[in-house]
């Protein structure tokens, strides 16, 4: 009886361990691949960048286009239009060959590596790790188009003088000596966003980048002829009108794009960059009205577009309350930079590249370093003064001069260097005459 009993017991136990264990091997290996797996592909965020890279591609053609394109003289207006359309199939082959991969790939802190020279070793199922859950071609083919937007912009700065082939010499230089080392700083893992500067959607890597480096070309380019006499004004406000429409309405791509995912951050990007935008118009309208007597369509989109490059590197760190101090202080200081700040230092920046995009990136990038709030982003690396870290306003600051110490720099030698090979500048007759006509042979009727 014992014998059976015993027998009885030592069976249980062991069918108990065979239990116990098939059931630990069970959970060990449902656990393992949890722990280990990627993150998986998802199609809502994919559909989201879709479409933001769509959004973000049209800011430049035909946004900038037709904005750049109705601020000048008629005379001027297809070789506007022209640097826009051009900058954007240049820069996509180029960043195709090697700025994406010296942007966005390698460990360097002041350059990436040559991993996806041409793009090789892309595939369909390849992922960035600054955007793990879509393809690694969504996210080169965002970052595609703000490489496109940023050297376009800084042509409003030499507008109606500069050489079409040393248009295209200089920003073939300019993006894999300036914007993509400047990238690769601030978001590819170099080191100013080693140190903590927020930058959501290129407010140092875009807009002051592009800014100073108009600044840079105003400057050695030298005035228009008969600058300060002759009449300059717009040719076609509708066109600005209109492209500065497109900008606004594509910013939402640039910004709440920015998130790489359709969650709640871009959906806070999308509200605060409304309000920004629209307060700065205001803002602008105001100051102008005040000043000058009445308020101008010029104005307004000026504004607008103030707006939206002030709230660029703020959109994912402040809650609305900030966005609209942004927008109006926004909206006031690129007001004077855009008129009195140009008529004191004398220099000509055409399209108000520097006034718009240098400052009103320069105001942004501080500013966030006040708004920033882990309220929005949450966590204690994103928190600026409101919440008690007065040592993000420096940080910023940090970031904001590095930024332009290199573009600067680097701009004017590229500058010096295209002059020699290829001369920058059109002949007076030509400037006289017009660009259409001379550079490219055609006239608007």
């Amino acid at each position: 009886m014992l014998n059976k009993i015993s027998h009885k017991i030592g069976a249980g136990c062991t069918a108990a361990i065979v239990t116990l264990g098939t059931a630990s091997m069970a959970f060990a290996q449902a656990a393992a691949p949890a722990a280990a797996e990627a993150p998986k592909l998802d199609t809502g965020d994919t559909a989201w960048m879709l479409t933001s890279t769509v959004l973000v591609l049209m800011m430049t053609i035909p946004g900038l286009a037709l904005f750049y394109g109705g601020m000048v003289r008629k005379k001027n207006v297809l070789a506007t239009t022209m640097q826009s359309f051009a900058v954007t199939a240049l820069v996509t082959i180029l960043w195709m060959v090697a700025a994406y991969s010296l942007a966005f790939t390698g460990e360097g802190n002041y350059i990436g590596s040559l991993d996806r020279l041409f793009l090789g070793g892309m595939a369909n199922d390849t992922t960035h790790s600054l955007a793990p859950t879509i393809p690694e071609s969504v996210f080169m083919t965002f970052q595609m188009t703000f490489a496109i937007i940023t050297p376009a912009l800084i042509a409003g700065a030499f507008a109606e003088r500069m050489k079409f082939s040393a248009m295209l010499c200089f920003m073939s230089l300019w993006l894999f000596l300036v914007y993509a080392p400047i990238a690769h700083w601030v978001w590819g893992g170099g080191w100013l966003g080693d140190a903590g500067v927020l930058d959501f959607a290129g407010g140092t890597v875009v807009h002051i980048n592009a800014g100073v480096a108009g600044l840079v070309c105003a400057l050695v380019l030298g005035k228009r002829k008969g600058y300060g006499a002759d009449n300059m004004a717009p040719h076609n406000l509708v066109y600005s009108l209109i492209g500065a429409s497109l900008l606004w309405v594509g910013w939402f791509g640039f910004n709440a794009g920015s998130a790489v995912a359709a969650n709640a951050t871009a959906g806070m990007a999308m509200a605060v960059t409304q309000i920004a935008t629209a307060a700065a118009a205001l803002a602008w309208m105001f100051a102008e009205w005040a000043f000058r007597g009445k308020p101008s369509v010029l104005g307004i989109i000026s504004g607008a577009v103030a707006g939206l490059v002030a709230i660029t590197p703020a959109a994912g760190f402040v809650n609305p309350v900030g966005a609209l101090i942004i927008g109006l202080v926004a909206g006031v200081v690129c007001f004077w930079a855009a008129t009195s700040l140009k008529r004191m230092l004398g220099y000509d920046d055409s399209l108000d590249a520097f006034g718009v995009h240098g400052i009103g990136g320069l105001v942004g990038a501080l500013l966030t370093g006040v708004f920033a709030t882990k309220a929005i982003k949450g966590g204690e690396d994103a928190v600026g003064l409101i919440d008690g870290n007065a040592g993000q306003v420096l940080t910023q600051l940090y970031g904001v001069a590095g930024t332009i110490a290199w573009c600067a720099l680097v701009t004017f030698i590229i500058l010096k260097v295209v002059d020699v090979i290829v001369g920058l500048r059109v002949p007076e007759e030509v400037e006289v005459e017009g660009l259409d006509i001379n550079l490219h042979g055609e006239t608007v009727h």
